[in-house]
């Protein structure tokens, strides 16, 4: 017996995947349909010893070929060998839901109708008469709760007869289109003559009446169909002309395409069925989704409610969400931990390749994976939102406002997610665009998305504002105010002001003839999230992100490694470096020899085993370990532990003092070792050759360093500027061998005495508009299924970041001003160009 193959189909809102989850259980997975970004969800489920694979088609209001969506669902229903249709509706808006399984009847499928949402029906006192709607349609129906557990039997019961039966039910297009009788009839003919003469696999596969309403709607997909299919070059020509010359003759005789007149049928034909089987008892209750709406999509008090919500969707998911890594990061540096005690331990001034390598791996890997609760609170609310039926309400509220810059409606939460609010994510907001329908829109954010404030940029803004903008200002109305406060706002604002009219621009140009789906705006009744929903699509988002993104940051960081690595030190500068490790060990050998305690100190791998086992100790203590385990540690080597202790003994606090000496030492010859190898590495030489160009954007070599790190992941910026500021000679251990607590802002200072607050306001401008990060730009890759798009994104912020800090650099240089004035001429820019691109009107077109 074949394997058996169930496919989900619905209008967005109408419970589908609350359905999918019904049947299928824990046992799913996410995938890709060939050739496009459409995720595609699938599952499994056994019955009567059978095991049934469920498709779950992306929700679509049509299926015409206006979106990748409607492509992707069409293509399965009727190139998939199906068992069965379940056409998931609901059942408070009938009439609505009928459009798509009109569609679905004329392409003769398998189809089972599931009546769902019939407690919501029941909410509003809509009564439907389930025998009627079987009779009108001609297929079984079934009632379902699914949220409640009502029907799920019964549907069970309903595709399990389907699939033996395999009966096809279809709609009679000639009763459906009664004004397009003859043209269809005259289409099937030379449809089936082309068959009968060489095009078997045409009308073997495909229903002729639904290619034939197709060709009269236009559809490009069906003609190409055709154009392949339908035996000989001549024929499918005389096929596509001929279903042409009668569209244009059905438009002059009625004064209206033919598209608009069969889908204007459909409507009046599911208005009629809906009609003859729905009643409403009390048709004057207003109910409870009505209420709210008219405050929330209310045209005043409704952006200041969005407002709220995206406040709270930023201050849970961000300041929450950033407090739970708190907890995480224990166990992220325990495994940490775990890969240092497995790994070869390093020498006195030795690093083993090996074990830089895999610490290398797993600290950028460790900085993906803390963001981890960050990201699962967001896929969380973005559920709820989505369950709870407010998402359309937001694209309602912003689509006249965003729309005029080339975005959606439903562009609102993927820039809320990448940091319309300081401190967003570029991949989880580019992975939240699969929901906007129009793939201009949905383009035009994904490319202008990277330019929010991201999360990551955050820790190099607060650098370099607190290191050059920490001056007062007097402002007109405002009074005495702090340059940093100021400088956060236009950080925070001008991001926007760069995406709006880039967006603009995009579409306009080079986005011009990508496909615009009709804005359609359905407003479902509200819901209450099922907490096994939420944190079920929570679950399955975090791991898709693990899987795609973890990896790509594991490729680059290996990368990386080789870079900041290679070619190394020369042998002359190692030759010197062993020279002063024998001369630091040879001195601290030489106070312990003839001592009680240095008995067991006669070589250079006996002084490495002492600093070890110091180091052992001190982590011991940062624990909080017991009196028993420090006397359990102590019992290992008792003349060490005497020394480490540092007790009154003064032959033990000698040694202990010379054994600072030799740690400050260490320090110092290691940080120096690095810094060297950077200053020598393949990285560091393509900072040193860019110098002369990035000059003008203000840039040194250690910042091209650090840019260049930033494509990894933007976090990199601080982390790469922490090493290339190297605390100096003395800096590390303080006389008494404590931590000394110098910053990353004070050695900046020191050592780059020659960078203004104009170097710091250009750097800053650069980050907002940089090119995103390699997580970024592979998510980019995953949802626009376009290496073109990928590298687009990449080079037009690379373009624009260099501009913007050539301007405020290299102009504000010749004006003589400093970086605060600068950022205020430069905010003109943006701001006059934003308002002006948004006074222009483009309308949607539709191809």
């Amino acid at each position: 017996m074949g394997k058996k193959i169930v496919a989900l189909a619905g209008q967005p809102n109408c419970g589908k995947s609350t359905v999918f989850n019904s049947l299928t259980g824990a046992k799913q997975f996410v995938a890709n349909y060939p050739g496009v970004t459409v995720d595609k969800m699938m599952g499994w489920y056994k019955r009567d010893g059978e095991t049934v694979e469920v498709v779950d088609l992306p929700g679509t209001y049509s299926l015409t070929s206006y979106s990748p969506e409607e492509r992707v669902s069409r293509d399965v229903l009727l190139k998939e060998p199906l068992s069965a249709v379940v056409n998931v509706v609901d059942a408070a808006n009938l009439k609505r839901s009928l459009y798509l399984t009109l569609q679905l009847l004329e392409m003769e499928i398998p189809l089972v109708l599931d009546l769902n949402m019939m407690d919501v029906a029941e909410g509003l006192d809509i009564s439907v008469d389930v025998p009627a709607l079987s009779r009108e349609l001609g297929v079984p129906v079934v009632a379902t709760a699914i949220t409640h557990g009502r029907g799920r039997e019964d549907l069970f019961g309903a595709i399990s007869d389907m699939s033996r039966s395999n009966a096809r039910t279809s709609v009679a297009v000639s009763e459906l289109y009664p004004d397009l009788q003859d043209a269809l009839k005259e289409l099937e003919a030379l449809l089936a003559d082309s068959s009968s003469s060489g095009g078997a696999s045409l009308q073997g596969t495909f229903p002729l009446p639904w290619i034939a309403v197709k060709l009269m709607e236009g559809d490009p997909e069906v003609a190409a169909l055709v154009r392949e299919r339908a035996g000989d070059d001549g024929a499918a020509r005389d096929i596509l002309s001929r279903a042409e010359a009668l569209r244009e003759a059905f438009e002059r005789e009625r004064g209206m395409s033919a598209d608009l007149y069969v889908s204007g049928q459909r409507s009046r034909r599911a208005a009629a069925i809906a009609k003859r089987c729905v009643s409403r008892k009390n048709t004057e209750k207003v109910h409870v989704s009505e209420r709210i709406d008219r405050l929330v999509c209310n045209r005043f008090f409704g952006p200041v409610f969005l407002l709220f919500v995206i406040y709270g969707f930023y201050y849970l998911s961000f300041i929450q969400g950033y407090n739970l890594t708190h907890y995480t990061w224990p166990v992220l540096a325990g495994f940490r931990s775990l890969a240092e005690s497995i790994l070869p331990q390093p020498g006195i001034i030795e690093l083993p390749l090996l074990r830089e390598f895999v610490l290398w791996v797993v600290d950028n890997l460790n900085a993906l994976l803390n963001y981890i609760p960050i990201f699962f609170i967001l896929f969380a609310l973005i559920a709820v939102l989505e369950d709870s039926g407010y998402m359309p309400r937001i694209a309602f509220v912003l689509d006249r406002i965003l729309s005029r810059f080339g975005l959606h409606g439903q562009s609102t939460l993927p820039m809320i997610l990448g940091g319309v609010v300081l401190g967003g994510c570029s991949v989880p907001a580019v992975m939240a665009t699969k929901g906007i329908p129009d793939e201009k829109s949905k383009l035009a954010t994904i490319l202008t998305l990277p330019m929010l404030n991201c999360q990551a940029k955050l820790p190099l803004y607060f650098l370099l504002i607190g290191i050059y903008f920490n001056e007062t200002v007097r402002l007109p109305l405002l009074g005495e105010v702090n340059q940093q406060s100021i400088v956060i706002v236009f950080i925070q604002t001008i991001s926007l002001l760069f995406v709006l009219p880039l967006a603009k621009i995009l579409s306009m140009t080079v986005l011009r003839h990508k496909e615009t789906a009709p804005f359609i705006m359905e407003m479902p009744p509200y819901h209450i999230p099922s907490v096994r929903g939420v944190l079920g699509r929570a679950i399955e988002r975090i791991w898709l992100y693990i899987r795609k993104i973890t990896t790509v940051v594991a490729a680059v960081a290996v990368i990386l490694f080789v870079l900041l690595q290679f070619p190394g030190l020369t042998p002359e500068r190692r030759a010197h470096y062993e020279a002063e490790k024998d001369r630091a060990v040879r001195a601290f050998l030489g106070k312990a020899e003839g001592k009680r305690l240095g008995a067991g100190l006669r070589t250079e791998k006996d002084v490495l085993d002492l600093i070890l086992f110091q180091q052992g100790y001190r982590d011991l203590l940062k624990s909080g370990a017991s009196a028993e385990a420090k006397k359990a540690y102590g019992a290992r080597n008792p003349d060490f532990f005497e020394i480490v202790q540092n007790k009154k003994d003064p032959e033990a606090k000698e040694l202990e003092r010379e054994l600072k000496k030799l740690l400050a030492f260490r320090t110092n010859a290691l940080t120096a070792i690095r810094r060297e190898r950077i200053d020598n590495s393949l990285l560091g030489k393509i900072g040193r050759a860019l110098e002369p160009a990035s000059r003008y954007a203000g840039f040194n070599w250690r910042v091209n360093v650090a840019v260049l790190s930033t494509l990894a992941a933007k976090e990199n910026s601080v982390s790469t500027l922490g090493a290339l500021y190297i605390k100096e000679t003395g800096e590390n251990e303080g006389a008494g061998g404590e931590k000394n607590t110098d910053t990353l802002e004070q050695r900046m200072k020191r050592q780059e005495g020659d960078l203004t607050p104009l170097h710091a306001m250009a750097l800053m401008l650069f980050m907002v508009l940089c090119p995103p990060c390699l997580p970024t730009i592979m998510a980019i890759r995953v949802q626009t299924g376009s290496t073109g798009w990928m590298l687009f994104a990449f080079f037009v912020p690379l373009i624009l970041g260099l501009l913007a800090a050539v301007l405020v650099f290299t102009g504000g240089s010749a004006l003589g001003l400093s970086g605060f004035e600068a950022m205020w001429m430069f905010y003109l820019i943006p701001l006059t160009l934003t308002i002006l691109l948004g006074l222009i009107r483009t309308r949607r077109t539709y191809s």
